[in-house]
């Protein structure tokens, strides 16, 4: 099976045919998908100009969105590395971070789903990077009340989502799966009384 680095040199190589090279840029979300792999194609092909369906598409523009997704996969990789050196020391000290927390980083290791979007239409409009830079810093700071990746303070309790943890805090306002560590007791609890609250009108 062929790894990231293989299937991007795949999708560069002028040598290929385009059909081969948008082929390759699918796989790839197969090793890093950070909204899930239909929600992250649908970023890449919205962000660079072609089409999801498009067999063919400019091979300048299948280049820019693996560049936007390789900048935000060693973005993550970094990440990583920070984690798992820092839950070294700390579990040589004897400290354990709360449960949530490392619930939520076994789920995402490796990039998959890091900031899932259950609707693969709606997603954040930044670049990659930037969004996971923004939900890093987050992760790395004490709790809040609002989305680490769009500031929107209205975040709804979903059920039924498509992916483990299959119901979450999701943000309405760029669609993601806030990850539960970055919000308080409070900002969870309010997210719960929203989803009761919007039931309870459609009932």
């Amino acid at each position: 099976m062929a790894g990231f680095r293989s299937l991007a040199r795949q999708v560069r190589d002028p040598r290929c045919d385009l059909a081969l090279r948008r082929y390759s840029l699918r796989k790839c979300l197969e090793r890093f998908a950070p909204y899930g792999h239909r929600a992250t194609w649908d970023h890449l092909c919205s962000r660079h100009g072609f089409g999801p369906q498009d067999r063919a598409p400019d091979p300048v523009r299948l280049v820019a969105a693996l560049e936007e997704l390789e900048e935000a996969r060693a973005v993550w990789l970094a990440y990583e590395v920070d984690f798992a050196e820092r839950r070294k020391r700390e579990k040589h000290d004897g400290l354990r971070r709360p449960g949530s927390f490392d619930d939520w980083h076994r789920r995402t290791w490796g990039g998959f789903g890091v900031a899932w979007c259950d609707d693969p239409a709606v997603h954040p409009s930044a670049p990659l990077a930037d969004v996971l830079r923004g939900l890093i810093s987050a992760l790395e700071s004490a709790p809040g009340a609002h989305c680490p990746v769009c500031a929107s303070g209205r975040i709804v309790w979903k059920q039924d989502m498509v992916h483990e943890p299959w119901c979450g805090p999701v943000c309405t306002g760029c669609g993601i799966l806030v990850p539960q560590p970055v919000l308080t007791p409070e900002a969870l609890a309010e997210a719960k009384r929203v989803r009761r609250r919007e039931l309870a009108s459609v009932a």
